[in-house]
């Protein structure tokens, strides 16, 4: 037994969304939606909203003004069942370190059985990679198996909508793979809407089919990784090497120039590589434009290359 279905429609819709600190105004009218089974990660400087953002989409922030729907439901009002469909990792928790980790997931799980079938802890274990450790104290967990755990006490009611924050943050290479692979099965296998914020922005790329960056406490840009790249400069550098010499020429049309190199008479070509700007350097473009007063600017280049 899962999760009862529900309404189709968009696991998240966002209009017009506002928040104001006594005279200080942080969300500005912030439209998004995020479809079902889809992974969005939320960018942006410190102070641009993030917080606030997604504290209002899990019901623990009451908005000033405007529409919101998670999982078919205005969070100000959801009831237990509605949030028992959620799973929520912190960037930091640092409780029960006395719990053995297998005693703490099955503890959790039974929280989760008047609404839906939780994971079996031994399952869940295996899944994060943490079946050794069954047995052990939290207190004495690494970093990174800590990380983990957090990750299973986040997905033990199998939820239809996951928040991710700083996932990784303290992970090893070896064990940052490794959790990109359980998020990527989460999403593909088990359906889960994911939506993460990171300062990381090489994970984002790997992790999201799809970037929203918030800036000024709106969303400035919103598209896929490779389509805010593009954004952000429209000149790419391409390399190869031809009569045994290296060559270097910047393109506004990589496709239509590397055709005609190919179809030279001129030499051989080999190691054929283009280079685009990375979504860190779309990102830090934008941001950049964005501080400088070069807002509106800014969002107009981004809407016409990403439309």
């Amino acid at each position: 037994m899962g999760h009862p279905p529900t309404a189709a429609g968009p696991a998240i819709a966002v209009s017009d969304l506002r928040m104001r600190y006594g005279d200080k105004d942080v969300l500005n009218g912030v439209e998004l939606t995020v479809e079902a089974g889809t992974v969005t990660a939320l960018l942006g400087p410190n102070g641009a909203g993030k917080t606030t953002t997604v504290e209002i989409l899990e019901g623990f922030r009451a908005r000033s003004s405007g529409d919101v729907t998670v999982l078919g439901a205005d969070p100000a009002h959801g009831d237990e069942r509605w949030r028992a469909r959620m799973g929520i990792v912190l960037q930091e928790w640092r409780d029960n370190h006395k719990w053995r980790v297998h005693e703490l997931l099955a503890h959790f799980a039974e929280y989760y059985r008047p609404y839906a079938e939780p994971w079996n802890a031994d399952d869940l274990l295996e899944l994060v990679g943490l079946r050794e450790q069954a047995g052990q104290r939290i207190g004495t967990l690494s970093g990174g198996q800590r990380r983990r755990l957090d990750v299973a006490a986040g997905i033990v009611g199998k939820p239809d909508l996951l928040f991710l924050d700083e996932p990784t943050t303290g992970f090893d290479p070896h064990a940052r793979r490794e959790f990109h692979e359980l998020i990527h099965r989460l999403a593909d296998i088990e359906g889960t809407t994911i939506l993460l914020t990171t300062h990381d922005l090489d994970e984002a790329e790997k992790l999201a089919e799809r970037i929203l960056i918030l800036a000024g406490g709106r969303i400035i840009a919103d598209g896929s990784p490779d389509a805010l790249a593009r954004a952000a400069a429209t000149t790419a550098e391409v390399k190869w090497i031809q009569d045994g010499r290296l060559q270097v020429h910047a393109t506004d049309d990589a496709t239509a120039f590397a055709r005609k190199l190919l179809a030279t008479d001129e030499g051989a070509v080999s190691d054929l590589e283009i280079h685009r700007a990375s979504l860190e350097e779309a990102y830090l473009t934008l941001v950049e434009q964005f501080e400088a007063g070069e807002a509106d600017a800014a969002v107009d280049q981004f809407q016409e290359v990403t439309r």
